[in-house]
């Protein structure tokens, strides 16, 4: 009987309560490992080196309101500026309105968009087939596979804000990494369909000449139109994904509030059950002292079987989360985020939970460490 077997043993000696315990701290850690996931991708991840030199102008009151084309020629005027596309949100309905059939549509210039999205890998000859038809769209190579389209198949948009049906044939399919999930097609259409649109867009996409430019641009833009009835708010394409999140309220104190919850939960699940076990093994204790076995050993052994349980439902809970999250980065509603469990959260949580078996064994250990044999021997229970 090696030590780290029969450590092993005593962990499962009552398999159901073990068993239970496993699946609480899985549970435990497998929000705990959702909430980094959505922390990492709104706050820390900072996308593609091309994201970085990319700036959102939109109306400063509200996504609602469209702005001048006009502005566009502005926009280019200011120094830094490389080149500048509209951006409208169409939101059609394709096929239904379930939401497993949602996805992003944007009307934009394709003869300058590629400038802009230097990230999107698109053929030439798609590229090319795009810019010469109005009803040209692409579409991102995770929507194709989705629903089965390929260059030259129709697709229906059934207008939702706009009062117009888009027919629009695909003409490419693009890549991206991360993967936009997105369908362009040329804003043109939408101007010409609609009378009220026309001349108007929804926000404007600005390529920096460089990331140390893009907060002196921003200045710059929202001064240009400082005095004008439709005022800008120019922000970085990070910062205008994040806009999204604020309107949910206090986003990073929810995240904080359940990570706290969950820590502090699992170690009441983990310290409930050693108490537990402990308490039944006094007599056990007593016997192992007798055969010579140091306090610091019967301490050692109770911690490691906590550390052992608290360890594999950290195991089984991340493993849970990667698959969680791996499905919900799949989502439509999800496409503007970068969602992935790391390296570096895989450790984070397997820290937390071998620390919490670790802090929730110490007390009661300790207390049966220090049980006299004789007392321990005369123990019932």
């Amino acid at each position: 009987m090696t030590l780290s077997k029969f450590i092993t043993k005593n962990a499962f000696r009552n398999k159901r309560r073990s068993v239970l315990t496993v699946l609480s701290i899985a549970f435990s850690l497998l929000l705990l490992t959702l909430m980094m996931t959505i922390w990492r991708a709104f706050y820390l991840d900072d996308g593609s080196a091309e994201s970085a030199e990319r700036l959102v102008v939109r109306h400063r009151v509200s996504l609602t309101f469209s702005l001048p084309g006009f502005y566009r020629e502005k926009i280019r005027a200011v120094p830094g500026v490389v080149s500048v596309v509209p951006m409208s949100w169409f939101g059609g309905i394709y096929k239904d309105d379930k939401p497993e059939n949602f996805f992003a549509q944007f009307g934009t210039d394709p003869e300058e968009f590629f400038k802009v999205y230097r990230d999107i890998q698109l053929p030439a000859d798609q590229e090319t087939a795009w810019k010469r038809d109005r009803q040209g769209a692409i579409v991102s190579a995770s929507l194709a596979q989705k629903y089965g389209w390929k260059p030259g198949n129709r697709i229906v948009l059934k207008g939702n804000i706009y009062p117009v049906d888009l027919e629009l044939y695909v003409r490419g399919i693009y890549t991206s990494n991360p993967d936009f999930k997105s369908l362009y097609f040329n804003s043109k259409y939408v101007e010409e369909a609609v009378p009220w649109f026309k001349g108007q867009a929804g926000t404007f996409t600005i390529l920096a000449d460089s990331p140390k430019d893009v907060s002196r641009i921003a200045s710059a833009v929202d001064d240009t139109f400082r005095n004008s009835p439709q005022r800008t708010k120019t922000e970085t394409e990070k910062a205008f994904g994040l806009e999204f999140v604020a309107m949910l309220g206090n986003v990073k104190a929810f995240i904080l509030m359940i990570c706290v919850a969950v820590v502090f939960a699992t170690l009441l699940v983990s310290a409930n059950t050693m108490a537990m076990s402990i308490r039944e093994r006094t007599r056990e204790v007593a016997v192992l002292k007798t055969l010579g076995f140091t306090r610091q050993s019967v301490l050692g052994l109770f911690v490691s079987e906590s550390v052992a349980l608290a360890a594999l439902g950290g195991v089984v809970g991340i493993s849970l989360a990667y698959g969680l999250v791996f499905a919900i980065s799949k989502s439509p509603y999800m496409s503007f985020y970068n969602m992935k469990v790391t390296l570096g959260m895989w450790a984070l949580a397997l820290c937390v939970s071998g620390l919490v078996g670790l802090m929730s064994s110490l007390i009661p250990s300790y207390h049966a460490s220090q049980i006299n044999i004789v007392d321990g021997l005369r123990h019932i229970g």
